[in-house]
């Protein structure tokens, strides 16, 4: 099985986050570029039949060629030409990877509250709201271990998810959730901040 890997990477004065993981349904590697937690360009290559070896391709056959489209796309950022290794193909395997779920922090304005982060989150595919999508929460601060969590959405293509936290280590840190429903995922990355 593979996981992925998630790299940020500054160039001049933008942070990029680098995500790469393996989308089992389409049958694809998938690398996504991400700015302030909006993804900005994705590169995709096949693992089928064809891709990488025959039927006889393997998990570790699959993780090596997507270390090495990740490793390509963090070596574009740092030659300042990203833009030109993001797929503009109109191949099955590219509109495939585009065809993807969204997500929203819907209440991104009011999150603290009684020493819990709580995060409302919903998930839409092609504006409809999704019910049963798998949300995994991956939450990162500089002071302790990730702390991980996972949830389904309701009817309404809504979950909530709670983090007991002090709320002086949540500027620091970061918030990385990823939803999968039939197949698919998206994930969106959020920099949490003090609030004004």
């Amino acid at each position: 099985m593979i996981f992925g890997f998630n790299t940020d990477i500054r160039h001049e004065d933008t942070v990029y986050h680098v995500q790469s993981e393996a989308r089992e349904g389409e049958q694809l590697l998938q690398t996504q570029v991400f700015v302030r937690g909006r993804c900005i360009g994705k590169r995709a290559v096949p693992y089928g039949s064809s891709a990488v070896g025959g039927s006889q391709s393997n998990d570790q056959d699959k993780e090596k060629l997507l270390r090495e489209l990740h490793r390509e796309v963090l070596d574009a950022i740092r030659d300042g030409k990203l833009d030109s290794i993001f797929d503009k193909r109109d191949t099955p395997e590219t509109l495939a990877a585009v065809k993807e779920l969204d997500l929203e922090w819907i209440n991104s304005r009011s999150v603290h509250s009684s020493g819990a982060l709580t995060m409302q989150i919903r998930v839409t595919d092609g504006g409809a709201t999704v019910e049963g999508a798998r949300l995994t929460l991956r939450f990162a601060r500089p002071d302790a271990p990730p702390y991980y969590a996972q949830v389904l959405t309701d009817a309404k293509g809504n979950a909530e998810m709670n983090v007991q936290v002090d709320e002086k280590s949540l500027p620091d840190s970061s918030v990385l959730v990823q939803a999968s429903f039939d197949g698919r995922t998206a994930t969106r990355k959020f920099q949490l901040r003090a609030a004004i």
